[in-house]
C-alpha cells in the first residue's frame, strides 16, 4: 500500500482554492486563484480525503467496523 502518494492523489469533494504559486503568477492576473481538483501535500483536508477513500475501499470488500472497539 502506497500511503505517501495516497495523500497526493485523492479527489476533493469540496471546493478549495489557493493562491497562485510563486514563479507561476501570470502578469496581469496576479489576483487570480487556483481551484484544486486533487489533494496536495500540506492540505488540511488531505488526510480526511485519504481516510474516506480507504474506508470506502475496505467496505466494498466486505469489511465492517468493530462494535467492540471503534478505533479498530
Amino acid at each position: 500500500m502506497d500511503i505517501k502518494t495516497g495523500f497526493l492523489n485523492e479527489d476533493l469533494y469540496e471546493e478549495i482554492y489557493m493562491r497562485q504559486p510563486e514563479g507561476l503568477i501570470q502578469e496581469g492576473r496576479e489576483e487570480m486563484v487556483c481551484k484544486l481538483r486533487k489533494s496536495i501535500y500540506g492540505l488540511k483536508q488531505a488526510s480526511r480525503q485519504w481516510y474516506l477513500k480507504f474506508d470506502e475501499m475496505l467496505r466494498s470488500h466486505g469489511f465492517t467496523e468493530s462494535l467492540v472497539d471503534v478505533c479498530f
